[in-house]
């Protein structure tokens, strides 16, 4: 499993939780693990690949898969690439010019707070999430 797919959020955005609820639920292929921006294990993986989260509030969550990091509209629609049907068709996106995908990815996450509010911590894991964080 230390090859699979790990989708870094962050863990303090009530949207950020609730996407990972909703890719538990419809996760297919049942190998996509979570990792809190947040955390030191989210940390150290982003290290591993030479990457840095800016200190502050997290502006994107990233997928490492395959050995690469993709942020923004590309890891959300690789990530909808192992999601059960009708959702992994939102992999379509991909032929949208990633700077146009983008820009609608950094307006709902510059107002993820405003519209869903956060939290002051990261919640506690549901016992099918604690099984596929990364630690």
């Amino acid at each position: 499993m230390s090859d699979a797919p790990v989708l870094l959020f962050d863990g303090v955005c009530n949207l950020c939780n609730g996407a990972v609820q909703f890719i538990l639920d419809h996760d297919r292929t049942k190998v996509l693990r979570f990792a809190s921006l947040q955390s030191d294990a989210g940390r150290a993986l982003l290290a591993s690949h030479g990457v840095t989260v800016p200190e502050g509030d997290p502006e994107t969550m990233l997928l490492v898969e395959g050995g690469r990091v993709f942020d923004r509209s590309s890891a959300a629609l690789r990530v909808a690439s192992h999601l059960t049907f009708p959702y992994w068709l939102g992999r379509a996106f991909i032929v949208v010019p990633r700077p146009l995908r983008d820009l609608v990815y950094r307006f709902i996450a510059h107002n993820r707070y405003r519209w869903f509010g956060r939290t002051n911590e990261c919640r506690i894991p549901t016992p099918e999430l604690r099984l596929r964080l990364v630690s």
